[in-house]
């Protein structure tokens, strides 16, 4: 299936600085370019992501978050925002959930990008991160229910964050997709803000991989370059346009 869509809005939440350059970045710029807000929300800053001699993880941090502002900044992001959970050691535990339901409350996304929590096995020669299935599981855990429902984290709402329901979620998984996105119009974007990434991608280039897997998954579509999720469609056209701007959480 393809989706010609545009949100008015989107975050994507991942565990670490590059993951959604990897996953989604030539999606979330084609929506940026069309005029959606668009907010990244990083639960780690990638601070173990350094095996060089005398690094530090502060200093890792640094390096990973400007990074990262950087990709974002190409890709055409609004807002850049570090959770700053320790890398690596990344649980789906309650305070994690709250820190992104607030984000989300705060943002008011139409459509949430998340990790896949059920990858373990990504092929033949990777064990997905167990920080990518955690940030996965809490992201899903705090979108449904959690986000939308007034009485949890009533604290939040002394905040000013009131509840809010996301209309999509868009989970980055490539063996189970049923939506291709066409990036033909934003690949470069793509493999651009892979680059801003120095500390990791160091002496390797990105873009013949990265074209390759895009290529592989435009077959499905009448495109040159693809990126693939899964969607769960949370509130149907009609009731999202009764929600917009009357239900609880909406200004």
């Amino acid at each position: 299936m393809t989706k010609i869509y545009t949100p008015e809005s989107a975050m994507a939440v991942v565990a670490h600085p590059d993951d959604i350059d990897f996953g989604s970045a030539g999606t979330l710029a084609k929506w940026s370019r069309n005029g959606a807000r668009i907010c990244y929300v990083l639960c780690t800053s990638g601070d173990v992501g350094i095996a060089e001699e005398g690094m530090t993880k502060q200093k890792a941090i640094e390096i990973r978050e400007a990074e990262q502002r950087e990709a974002g900044k190409i890709i055409g992001a609004h807002e850049i925002i570090f959770l700053r959970e320790p890398d690596g050691m990344l649980q789906p535990t309650m305070e994690l959930r709250k820190k992104i339901v607030r984000e989300i409350r705060r943002f008011k996304p139409e459509v949430v990008i998340a990790m896949d929590p059920t990858m373990v096995w990504a092929g033949e020669g990777y064990i997905n991160h167990p920080d990518h299935r955690a940030a996965g599981l809490a992201t899903i855990e705090a979108i449904f229910p959690a986000a939308g429902q007034p009485n949890l984290f009533e604290e939040l709402a002394q905040e000013g964050l009131t509840a809010h329901k996301t209309r999509k979620v868009y989970v980055g998984n490539w063996r189970e997709s049923d939506c291709y996105v066409s990036i033909d119009d934003t690949i470069d974007l793509k493999i651009a803000a892979l680059r801003a990434h120095k500390s990791q991608m160091k002496d390797w280039n990105p873009e013949p991989r990265v074209r390759e897997r895009a290529k592989e998954l435009a077959k499905h579509i009448e495109a040159q370059y693809a990126e693939a999720f899964r969607i769960v469609t949370l509130e149907s056209d009609e009731d999202w346009e009764k929600y917009k701007g009357k239900a609880v959480g909406r200004k």
